[in-house]
């Protein structure tokens, strides 16, 4: 249909060749009318690939891996690559059941995600190119994109500082998870740079969950009137404390500024007043990952953490509508 040979319709659909313009075309607009499709399996017997990926998780609820998701196929899909999303649930023996399906697919690379950025144990010593995205693998030579918490503890303690607020409490979840000591760290970090510190039983620790916001807040309501800026390790968290603030008359912000993390807009939208957060940039810390693994399918090996920085999503609980009053310097004034 296109008056040209095999070889240079071969070119036209793949890219390749120094075809005119015109010829190039006329070969789209044949294959178009015919509704030919190139053979995936011919194909990745040519070359040696599949052109598929695989993203094992252990996010059952989709929380975290949804939106990792959509950044991976976005960096994936500019490549032509399909992805193979295989849930754990956090069950080590499923998790390598899918990990031998996905070998057996002789899936070109893979990548593994979960519901938290801790470290975990690798997967496997196989020459296979794996990255881990929002966790961390245990081997050295592993790769793994995780956000920057450090710097998003600092982001929120360095914007509630920003707002004048000098006397801050945090409240978060579990210390077994490394997400809440390096937010921690960060809050510190930022209070330090300012001269200042949070007295130790300003930070509490306990589930994940608005019940624990709301036990907590009126904890730190009974022990120190003086709070004027709490900063908390989950949106879930912190609109449990907006909760306990309103039913005891405190006033958000204008009495207690609040800052929350995770940008879950579900829950940060519907806080009242809508939720100052942490955006971890889930979407953009996929594309990244996925990048990195397109780099080492194309043979560029990697090791190492890398640590996507944070961003603030303001909103009303923070009493501060915008940035452009601080310093060049990130610094807040005293």
């Amino acid at each position: 249909m296109a008056a040209v040979s095999a070889g240079t319709v071969s070119k036209a659909l793949n890219g390749g060749g120094q075809l005119r313009a015109e010829t190039r075309q006329r070969v789209l607009e044949a294959a178009r009318q015919l509704g030919f499709q190139p053979n995936t399996l011919a194909r990745s017997l040519l070359r040696g690939r599949t052109y598929t990926v695989g993203l094992l998780t252990s996010d059952s609820f989709g929380r975290f891996s949804i939106p990792l998701m959509q950044g991976i196929e976005d960096a994936l899909g500019a490549g032509q690559l399909a992805v193979f999303l295989c849930d754990a649930r956090g069950d080590a023996v499923r998790e390598q059941h899918y990990l031998r399906t996905l070998l057996s697919r002789r899936v070109d690379g893979i990548i593994v995600t979960g519901r938290r950025a801790d470290t975990r144990a690798p997967l496997s010593q196989d020459p296979l190119p794996v990255v881990y995205a929002y966790t961390k693998s245990a081997a050295p030579e592993d790769l793994s994109v995780v956000p920057d918490d450090v710097q998003g503890g600092r982001l929120a303690t360095e914007h509630l500082l920003a707002a004048g607020r000098r006397h801050l409490a945090h409240v978060t979840g579990p210390t077994r998870f490394e997400a809440v000591l390096e937010r921690a760290n960060g809050m510190r970090a930022a209070l330090a740079a300012a001269g200042l510190e949070v007295a130790r039983d300003h930070v509490l620790t306990g589930s994940w969950s608005e019940a624990w916001g709301r036990e907590a807040a009126t904890e730190l309501l009974d022990g120190d009137r003086h709070i004027d800026g709490i900063f908390c390790g989950s949106d879930q968290i912190a609109r449990g404390v907006a909760d306990a603030l309103r039913e005891r008359g405190v006033r958000v912000p204008e009495d207690i500024a609040l800052v929350g993390y995770d940008n879950w807009e579900v829950i940060a939208a519907a806080t009242r007043p809508p939720l100052t957060t942490v955006d971890m940039n889930l979407e953009g810390l996929g594309q990244a990952a996925a990048d990195h693994l397109l780099a080492m399918i194309g043979g560029m090996r990697a090791s190492g953490i890398v640590r996507l920085p944070c961003r603030l999503v303001i909103r009303s609980s923070s009493g501060v509508s915008s940035l452009r009053d601080w310093p060049a310097s990130g610094t807040p004034p005293a």
